[in-house]
């Protein structure tokens, strides 16, 4: 599959926020709120940081072969496991839910940036091991967000009755008929059918979703050594027992997160605020918040109540029934894995931009922040057509209305525009009011009163006659309309939408390595990908 590469600028798409853009640019406002720069200087004061850390590499690992048992693992993730049990491997992660059928694409870019990463840090710095991870945020409880997928720019949703953490659920008869409605639209390409088989064996009915998730992506993406990390672990939870004491006695990740949110606020917009516990009770298939008052612990959804002294035998009996919300969870992840860099979107970073006081309250280390690589994926042809309505590969990110309007001005040879009008309307109301002014000054507000009047009218006009030349023009407002909806499906980012479902039909397995090949280790821009078909 022949493919080229152009990048863009984050800034130019008009798609990402003040805050990822001066964070890329590194720029000052920004700098108290993270460790490292995103560079291989900032990974390797990262690696000497967790050096000094004692992380559980020898239950990690195990929790990891245990995890595996059952499924077909290459010899790459199988010696990637045991490349964790030594002091000089690290990994790199993303993390993200359990999407069904992998949800948006971004989450195909996020992991294949991380498989990226890490083979690049091992050229760059031969004396270390570096293993890439996927951490599986199963415990999310948002089947709103998780429970759908857009393929060809239908909706197809999961309709079930389970509730709470989405990576307990179970496949059921309703997300079996989503695999076959799936096939309905990829089943006539040339890999629709591989692509069938692989959904069926990985989802079968009564398996919860993090393991259907777990063996999907180890199907995708096992032969690259990625590692699949499910932390609904007691094992797992049990090692980070100190810091939900810590979080139930006195809530200090509120406190830790307060003053930077605070400093964070005068420049930015805030993604997560957090609460005085950012914990959650996770039983069976419930993730209640649990809520503090005085010495007192409630989960009131489930009708449970605590002393002080049972909240804290409740975790050392049952870590597994405790779940770090936002505010926690990064801290969760960075204490079981011995991690030096995170890849998220913009609004991963952005929330991770507060954290950095809630890791030094607990001693944790952290990690390295990289924005996760965006593409746009475009077929020859579509980029031909586009280049004939004379707009540049940046334009394709600008809302359709302004396009239009650009075109029509730029292609009639009517004047459109009244702005010599309007001046000299201007022009006329000033010199009106200096006569008005010489007889009597109050008449000056009912000369503004006329001017207004005046000024809208020719305003109004203006518009009705840039309204009447775009009727002239409906050919070219189809063409505009059907190369911006193939490519930003449902007005947004087709990464944010679409599902990789078609891609891999199309081209099956050397889809995702062209799209690894397109990925950089440190981001170089938004890619345009060129699809030569």
């Amino acid at each position: 599959m022949d493919q080229t590469l152009t990048f863009l600028p984050y800034e130019s798409t008009g798609y990402f926020s003040k805050i990822v853009a001066d964070y890329l640019s590194g720029a000052d406002a920004l700098k108290p709120f993270y460790l490292h720069k995103p560079d291989k200087e900032g990974i390797q004061v990262a690696i000497a940081a967790r050096e000094k850390f004692d992380t559980p590499r020898a239950l990690l690992a195990d929790s990891l072969t245990t995890q595996y048992k059952g499924i077909h693992t290459s010899e790459k993730v199988n010696a990637h496991i045991s490349l964790l049990r030594q002091q000089n491997s690290f990994t790199v992660t993303t993390a993200h839910q359990p999407n069904i059928f992998t949800g948006p694409l971004y989450f195909i870019y996020k992991i294949l940036h991380a498989i990226a990463l890490a083979k690049e840090l091992k050229q760059q710095l031969p004396q270390y091991d570096f293993v890439p991870v996927y951490y599986m945020g199963s415990e999310d409880a948002d089947l709103d967000e998780l429970g759908y997928i857009h393929v060809g720019g239908q909706k197809m949703v999961w309709e079930t009755k389970q509730t709470g953490a989405v990576g307990r659920m179970k496949v059921d008869k309703a997300l079996i008929r989503l695999i076959h409605a799936v096939h309905g639209q990829t089943g006539v390409l040339p890999f629709g059918k591989e692509l069938t088989t692989i959904f069926t064996e990985c989802y079968t009915e009564g398996k919860t979703i993090q393991q259907a998730t777990l063996e999907l992506v180890n199907a995708l993406f096992g032969e690259y050594g990625l590692l699949v990390l499910i932390p609904d672990n007691p094992a797992l939870k049990k090692i980070f027992q100190p810091v939900v004491e810590k979080e139930l006695l006195e809530g200090f990740s509120h406190t830790a997160v307060a003053g930077t949110i605070a400093a964070l606020e005068k420049n930015y917009k805030v993604q997560a605020g957090g609460r005085e516990l950012n914990l959650f009770y996770l039983l069976n298939d419930k993730r209640e918040r649990i809520e503090r008052e005085g010495e007192r612990y409630f989960v009131r959804p489930l009708g449970l109540e605590f002393s002080k002294e049972e909240i804290l035998d409740e975790v050392s009996r049952y870590p597994d029934r405790f779940s770090a919300n936002v505010i926690l969870r990064g801290a969760f992840q960075e204490t079981i894995l011995p991690n030096i860099a995170f890849i998220g979107g913009g609004g991963e970073l952005a929330y991770w931009l507060e954290l950095k006081n809630v890791f030094a309250a607990v001693h944790i280390p952290y990690p390295v922040l990289l924005l996760r690589n965006s593409f746009l994926i475009a077929k020859k042809e579509q980029l031909r057509q586009w280049e004939k309505t004379g707009f540049g590969l940046a334009d394709l990110f600008r809302d359709t209305e302004s396009l239009f309007t650009e075109l029509v001005k730029k292609e009639s040879g009517n004047r459109l525009s009244l702005a010599d009008e309007l001046a000299a309307a201007r022009e006329y109301y000033a010199q009106l009011r200096t006569i008005t002014d010489k007889v009597d000054t109050s008449l000056s507000e009912h000369v503004t009163a006329l001017e207004k009047q005046a000024m809208k009218k020719l305003v109004a006009l203006e518009k009705k006659l840039l309204r009447a030349e775009k009727k002239k023009y409906a050919v070219q407002k189809n063409h505009l309309d059907k190369i911006k909806s193939s490519l930003f499906p449902g007005n947004s980012l087709q990464e944010r939408n679409e599902n990789m479902a078609l891609f891999y039909a199309a081209y099956g397995k050397k889809w995702i390595e062209g799209v690894l090949q397109a990925s950089s280790a440190f981001n170089k821009g938004f890619g345009i990908v060129t699809l030569d078909v």
